[in-house]
């Protein structure tokens, strides 16, 4: 009896010679895919079809926790090796520019001998650059095994993470330029926001250099030789990746303490203004004071010129002020 397709099941099998692709394949291909030669790759593009995952379980062997933990797409990121095959659960992370946020998705990953099983948590054409090299009859993944092949999508989630962290990065660039204009309390929690963005990133980056370090030190038989050298390198490129969330979040660091400096020049600004203006006012207050006592016999009182001449002095004195405060450059 031939099973009808299974919906969000894909199929890429190939060897050094051949390459066959099916987006819609069945479970009977699934089944035949730990006898062939060469390598499949079967991807499930959704995990809420639990009978999908059930019956890939019942086919390669699945322990009954290793389903769990993928139909729990809010499992920490972690490695395990259960001998016939291993298990990877990482998060695949994406900028998404119009709502200033990263868009996580979990990603599980299943390899044996000669399979590997990927879980997306949804839809979505994550690795189809890596698909495309696959069909490449002379790229140096159709000359190696299923370890190679988990080597690359682990390495392709990673080289993802760059691409998050710099799009933070020219966030930063324009939130500066906004620091330097007219900072306002949006402004400071936006600043706030990236830096939590920085913190969740930095938690789904971090774990992923221990899985690394335990696919490099090739504990499992499933890992040839000349594969490790590949997982050391993608070691290395999640310890640069790392670096670059440590720097960016230095960067939103220094957001904050510009932000505190902007706000504390401009009342700096509105101090200076003031102080000028009840300096200006002081010797003109004392006029007015001076001039207000009800003493009876003061010889400007009966003077009809009075009037009009302590006008004058005090805008004398008060445009003195001003161009003194000027060539001291205080104003």
């Amino acid at each position: 009896m031939v099973e009808q397709d299974s919906k969000g099941l894909s199929i890429i099998h190939y060897d050094r010679n051949s390459y066959s692709f099916n987006s819609f394949a069945t479970l009977d291909e699934c089944r035949s895919a730990s006898k062939n030669s060469g390598v499949t790759w079967m991807n499930v593009d959704s995990v809420s079809d639990l009978s999908l995952l059930q019956s890939l379980g019942s086919i390669f062997g699945l322990h009954d926790l290793t389903l769990q933990d993928i139909e729990n797409t809010g499992h920490r990121v972690k490695y395990e090796d259960f001998v016939s095959y291993l298990l990877i659960m990482l998060k695949m992370l994406e900028y998404d520019s119009k709502a200033k946020h990263i868009d996580s998705e979990q990603l599980s990953v299943i390899f044996g001998s000669n399979y590997v099983i990927t879980f997306q948590e949804r839809p979505g054409d994550f690795f189809g650059p890596l698909r495309d090299e696959i069909k490449i009859a002379d790229s140096i993944v159709r000359k190696m095994g299923a370890d190679f092949l988990a080597c690359r999508i682990i390495d392709t989630v990673v080289d993802n993470y760059f691409g998050t962290v710099e799009g933070f990065g020219e966030e930063i660039e324009d939130k500066e330029d906004e620091l330097v204009a007219n900072p306002t309390r949006q402004t400071l929690n936006s600043i706030q926001g990236i830096k939590k963005n920085m913190l969740q990133l930095r938690q789904y980056v971090w774990p992923v250099r221990e899985i690394l370090s335990e696919l490099s030190k090739k504990d499992s038989p499933l890992i040839k030789d000349e594969t490790v050298a590949y997982f050391r390198d993608v070691y290395d490129r999640i310890f640069e990746a790392m670096d670059l969330i440590e720097n960016t979040r230095d960067l939103v660091s220094g957001l904050i303490d510009i932000y505190l400096s902007s706000m504390s020049n401009k009342t700096n600004e509105v101090m200076k203004v003031l102080t000028i203006v009840a300096t200006i006012f002081i010797p003109l207050t004392f006029i007015v004071g001076l001039y207000g006592m009800n003493f009876k016999y003061m010889p400007e009182l009966n003077d009809p010129l009075g009037y009009p001449v302590v006008l004058a002095i005090m805008l004398l004195i008060a445009v003195g002020m001003l161009i003194y405060f000027r060539k001291k450059r205080w104003i």
